[in-house]
């Protein structure tokens, strides 16, 4: 069991505090304005999405819309969350065969589809997952619109173009015949004035939403944005070949006034 390595940090670690936290996400100025039920139905026509990995106070409200879009859409069969590694602990990319815990309770691997991806670039381990937040932070959000929910827990350490190429392949194939959603957890731009943030983070996302992949890197290479996430962020659009688009964007600047910012955005991943 991968048990929690920032509930109390990042989010509460009390089970009636998370659910109240990520309640105010939803109801949050800079939210979707309401809370969400999920679609009994499912429709199928989110593929993933990229969403923000911060502190809820931060970046809950911008996560939220991500995670209202997929609740009008359904819940799939199984979730892949795609991380960035922060920690340097590690295989360069990192799959693991235990099941992660939150205040909300477990969430199971899904074995056949970890089976499926574990090969190649991608290998077991465990310490790569154990003080990772970046997939940790996804869950309370799953979790509160359905409790029983399994996942494939993902984490990039090398994120270089050819190792998300090779991983969106291999993610490709697993998912070929199976009913999953792929989640790229990321934040943007750390620490530059707001106006820095929102110039060069809207630049890079608008090469996302043409789905232009090799600009991005280039981008990201040149420095003019520092989304930590840059290996998961390419994965997602290079596996699934949907439509992105942008839900929301905000920075940390937009909840407290601060004079350096980290930017967040929600963008969901379409059919």
């Amino acid at each position: 069991m991968r048990m929690p390595a920032v509930a109390g940090q990042f989010y509460p670690s009390n089970p009636k505090d998370l659910k109240m936290s990520i309640e105010e996400s939803y109801l949050h100025p800079l939210g979707p304005g309401k809370i969400p039920s999920l679609n009994t139905i499912r429709i199928g026509k989110v593929l993933g999405g990229i969403v923000p990995h911060a502190g809820y106070f931060y970046s809950g409200p911008v996560a939220a819309h991500f995670y209202s879009e997929l609740a009008k859409d359904g819940y799939p069969e199984t979730f892949i969350i795609i991380g960035p590694n922060h920690t340097g602990i590690g295989s360069a990319i990192s799959a693991t065969t235990e099941d992660y815990y939150t205040p909300f309770g477990r969430v199971k691997i899904d074995e056949e589809l970890n089976r499926r991806i574990i090969r190649d670039i991608v290998d077991v381990s465990k310490e790569a997952h154990a003080f990772e937040h970046s997939i940790e932070v996804q869950l309370p959000f799953l979790q509160y619109l359905k409790e029983d929910i399994k996942i494939v827990p993902i984490v990039m350490l090398s994120q270089y173009y050819e190792f998300a190429k090779i991983l969106s392949g291999i993610i490709k194939d697993a998912i070929n015949d199976y009913d999953a959603v792929l989640i790229a957890s990321s934040d943007f731009s750390h620490y530059v004035p707001k106006e820095v943030a929102y110039r060069n983070d809207l630049a890079a996302i608008e090469k996302l939403l043409n789905k232009d992949v090799k600009s991005f890197y280039e981008y990201v290479e040149s420095g003019e944005v520092t989304a930590c996430g840059y290996g998961p962020i390419a994965t997602a659009i290079m596996a699934l070949n949907g439509n992105p688009r942008l839900l929301k964007y905000a920075t940390s600047g937009d909840i407290v006034k601060m004079k350096d910012v980290v930017g967040y955005a929600s963008i969901v991943i379409e059919r």
